[in-house]
């Protein structure tokens, strides 16, 4: 289930960085396992509380969470990627809890995706994760351009599991989406693996596509590129663009139709689409057009 980590906090989405760690602050004062004594209810909210100040805390990944939302955020971050760079004893230590989390001394330390708190005195252990799974799914370019959800079954455990996985625009190759709990069973009563599903992006009869730019060809006459024209150019969602060839246009000119390629992930955007003309010369001429070739040779052509 995804996280409002702002409702979580208790803060608005316009709150400052400042106003973030104060409602952190006095949220880890009160559901610290030193003030809750073995409350497991309370350590939930403590291991919450802290997953939401790791992320609105850190500018990049704020910025990832308020561009693609709740759903979406829990499904590009696993719980190693909200937490990396993020040093809990410190943070801990900046609010006076000393000795790595714990004025009395303990050694509280946050274990990802299970318990918050494990290790130091033997006094907890540590809630040891299942095994995380990959699953390869192919998408067609166009499935990229417009986004799309994706019907995923898989074997799992002994039996077939069916989930619907939505991919947003622009997704890359060999990019990563999580669907949290539904990989292995920890085999020590800790929290379920993760499943992973990994893009493969199918190549497309018509368009090449590098990062978020697409190339096309398009052939034209002779004549079309000594005295200039006008083209239609396909699009990836079906549509069509007008290309004007200027005249003397050479064999494998590239032109460029600025965002018309896909879109990006983090929405600023979409990349470019290019177009490489190529100029078909006859290899045959009827009796015409050699009569017509010569005058213009004559002419200096």
């Amino acid at each position: 289930m995804s996280e409002d980590y702002y409702k979580t906090l208790g803060v608005g989405k316009s709150a400052s960085v400042n106003d973030i760690k104060k409602a952190y602050r006095k949220l880890a004062m009160k559901y610290h396992p030193d003030h809750t004594k073995g409350d497991k209810a309370a350590e939930e909210k403590f291991k919450k509380i802290t997953e939401a100040y790791a992320v609105l805390s850190d500018p990049e990944k704020r910025k990832q969470y308020d561009t693609f939302g709740s759903a979406d955020f829990q499904q590009r971050y696993s719980q190693e990627d909200i937490f990396r760079n993020f040093d809990f004893s410190d943070i801990l230590k900046e609010f006076g809890f000393g000795g790595g989390g714990s004025p009395s001394g303990g050694d509280y330390r946050f274990s990802f995706g299970g318990s918050p708190f494990g290790g130091g005195g033997g006094r907890r252990q540590r809630a040891v994760k299942g095994t995380d799974l990959v699953y390869e799914l192919p998408v067609t370019l166009r499935e990229v351009a417009t986004g799309t959800s994706k019907a995923v079954t898989f074997e799992h455990q002994g039996r077939r599991e069916n989930i619907n996985v939505r991919i947003p625009k622009g997704m890359q190759d060999g990019k990563r989406l999580r669907v949290p709990g539904k990989g292995d069973p920890s085999p020590y009563g800790g929290p379920a693996g993760d499943l992973y599903v990994k893009i493969k992006v199918l190549e497309d009869p018509v368009f090449k596509a590098e990062n978020n730019d697409l190339t096309i060809y398009r052939t034209i006459r002779l004549t079309e590129a000594l005295l200039g024209s006008q083209i239609a150019v396909p699009t990836l969602e079906g549509g069509e663009l007008s290309l004007k060839i200027p005249p003397g246009t050479r064999h494998k000119t590239k032109m460029r139709l600025a965002g018309h390629g896909l879109p990006r992930m983090n929405g600023a955007g979409q990349g470019d689409l290019y177009v490489i003309v190529l100029v078909d010369v006859p290899k045959q001429l009827t009796p015409e057009q050699e009569k017509l070739v010569a005058k213009l040779a004559d002419t200096g052509l």
